[in-house]
């Protein structure tokens, strides 16, 4: 399996070593006059998750810088437990891509469907939040290094969109 090189000072890790689980539990207020999950409550969840992976892997500080797409493919209703999954998945000078899979669970069914997948970028800053390097992420299996090629693609394509090249 393929290595990286790690950035002198800055050793690489793993995408388990930024890795994030977080539930929450659907309540009335968190819901519409439907009874279904608001968009953006679910948003606050995903940059939430992103932001720990992200600082997670940093050790540091991060902040959201972009958020590619967030699609709702179902709704999430009262009483569902959300769960988030969120993992660096790619990692540029001072960014990283953070990948977040949202799962909505029917306690009562006792049935789980992924709603939404969101990637997110973040770039690690110091105290006075000027960007800072941030480690090399290694990945370990071939799902994570397929993973890796996709957040390397989406970063050029995001650079494209700016107007800032596409160089990785």
């Amino acid at each position: 399996m393929k290595r990286l090189p790690a950035e002198p000072g800055l050793p690489g890790r793993p995408p388990s070593a930024s890795a994030v689980e977080v539930t929450h539990l659907v309540l009335p207020g968190d819901a519409n006059r439907l009874g279904t999950c608001f968009g953006g409550r679910v948003m606050q969840w995903v940059d939430m998750a992103a932001a720990l992976a992200a600082s997670r892997h940093c050790r540091g500080l991060a902040v959201t810088a972009s958020v590619d797409s967030l699609d709702f493919r179902h709704p999430i209703r009262v009483g569902d437990a959300v769960h988030l999954r969120a993992v660096v998945t790619f990692t540029g000078r001072t960014s990283m891509e953070v990948e977040v899979q949202v799962f909505a669970e029917d306690l009562s069914a006792g049935r789980r469907r992924q709603v939404s997948t969101a990637y997110l970028t973040f770039v690690a800053v110091d105290g006075q939040g000027r960007p800072v390097p941030v480690p090399p992420v290694v990945p370990e299996t071939e799902e994570e290094w397929e993973r890796y090629r996709q957040g390397q693609a989406r970063r050029r394509a995001r650079l494209r969109r700016l107007g800032r090249g596409g160089e990785a």
